[in-house]
């Protein structure tokens, strides 16, 4: 019984035949899925075909990529669309900006207007019409008056008023950075 063959094969039954070597080879390819997708060999029972168990996995496998990829480009699309809006906002952002800075200087062209039209009165009519006017406004004008001629106003008001309006006017002064 000791033939070259089985001394050869290191006393190995001779190799099994097409057949047999098709269904190891899925049996050991499913045993390694099962392994690899932490699936139970107990999953793969004794009457499932082997085959059949690959073939799911793989067709499983084939829909979550394909699920994946849909994911990825709903996903792209998304992103694309938030760019989109975040590109509009800014533009529309600085558009505000630029608004914005125009008002501001509109307004104090209409203010430094004002400023120049109570410098030109006498210093009682200025003090009548500032003391009559609500705080925030006379500070305004008194802020951007010269000083000379703010004293002066200031100087013609009824006491209480130009100690209020002093009062402010030095609460804004140390508000204001200086150079």
């Amino acid at each position: 019984m000791n033939s070259p063959a089985r001394a050869f094969s290191g006393g190995l039954p001779p190799a099994p035949h097409r057949a047999g070597r098709r269904a190891m080879a899925a049996v050991i390819a499913a045993v390694l899925l099962a392994v690899f997708l932490h699936v139970p060999v107990r999953a793969i029972g004794a009457d499932d075909d082997p085959l059949k168990f690959v073939e799911a996995k793989k067709r499983e496998l084939q829909q979550k990529e394909e699920a994946l990829k849909q994911e990825e480009e709903r996903l792209k699309a998304l992103r694309k669309d938030v760019d989109g809006r975040i590109e509009k906002y800014t533009k529309l952002l600085a558009q505000l900006e630029e608004a914005l800075k125009s008002f501001d200087t509109t307004k104090n062209e209409k203010l430094d207007h004002v400023v120049k039209a109570y410098e030109a009165m006498p210093a009682e009519d200025a003090a009548a019409r500032l003391s009559a006017m609500d705080a925030a406004t006379a500070l305004r004008i008194l802020g951007k008056m010269k000083s000379k001629k703010a004293g002066a106003v200031i100087a013609s008001m009824e006491p209480g008023k130009a100690a209020s309006l002093s009062e402010a006017l030095s609460r804004n002064a140390k508000k204001i950075p200086t150079k």
